[in-house]
């Protein structure tokens, strides 16, 4: 199986980086994920207004999913957004509590970082906020949904593996997903570096920067040993069949 969609899954902002549907993506047995419901992406904080024009528009954005620690949110805000009939969700994505307390945690210095660690240790510190946006997006009613984190890529990365891996997609079709970032974020780095939350960025490629697929590979590889994968994680923490089965039916399409 393989990403053909690639570029119909993109969308260009002028001043988002990191957009892309989650839909076009393959599921065993027939079907693929639905275009138009959920997008993954970067801070849309310096949305100008035909960006703004073009999410709520064509894209047809209802719910923001932030996944950003508060004290970012509080930093960096949301630009045009506050200001839009979209209902903004900041729901976390770090570590345990009291051991992520500035986004400083997530950008350490260029030598190797272990990043299939680091998102392990994400998804334990987020249950409640995994589970949330979850259920958001079982409810059509709110779509379309975006969710987006600083780069799109770690934190965004965790919650698009586990929305998908519970639907069935393949792992290595998450990966190449994942990687897709990889794409954009030279420009991504460039943006977040002049932002006090995030100066002092890696080189593009090293550390937190670097988009390897092996590494959500071998996320996905702990995330189903542990738990029988995504579903069983999500079933462990308190998420219903019933919701299970809304998730794909929102997700998924024959």
């Amino acid at each position: 199986m393989h990403t053909d969609s690639s570029p119909r899954r993109w969308v260009e902002f002028a001043e988002i980086d990191n957009v892309r549907d989650l839909g076009g993506l393959p599921v065993p047995g027939g079907g693929v994920t639905r275009f138009g419901a959920v997008y993954r992406a970067s801070t849309p904080q310096h949305l100008t207004e035909d960006d703004l024009v073009l999410l709520t528009g064509r894209v047809g954005l209802r719910t923001l999913i932030d996944l950003r620690n508060p004290d970012e949110v509080e930093r960096e805000g949301y630009g045009l957004l506050t200001g839009a009939d979209v209902r903004l969700v900041n729901l976390p994505v770090r570590k345990a509590a009291a051991t992520t307390v500035t986004p400083a945690d997530l950008v350490p210095d260029s030598k190797h970082y272990d990043l299939v660690a680091l998102y392990r240790e994400l998804l334990d510190g987020s249950v409640e906020s995994v589970l949330t946006a979850v259920r958001l997006i079982t409810d059509t009613d709110r779509h379309s949904v975006v969710f987006h984190c600083a780069a799109g890529k770690d934190r965004t990365g965790v919650l698009a593996a586990v929305l998908l891996d519970a639907v069935g997609v393949p792992a290595e079709v998450i990966a190449a997903d994942y990687a897709l970032s990889g794409e954009r974020m030279a420009r991504v780095r460039a943006r977040l570096d002049a932002l006090p939350s995030y100066h002092g960025l890696p080189p593009v490629r090293t550390g937190i920067l670097a988009v390897e697929p092996g590494v959500m590979i071998g996320f996905l590889e702990r995330l189903r040993a542990d738990h029988g994968g995504a579903a069983g994680w999500l079933r462990a923490h308190g998420l219903g069949d019933r919701e299970l089965a809304d998730l794909r039916r929102a997700l998924v399409e024959s």
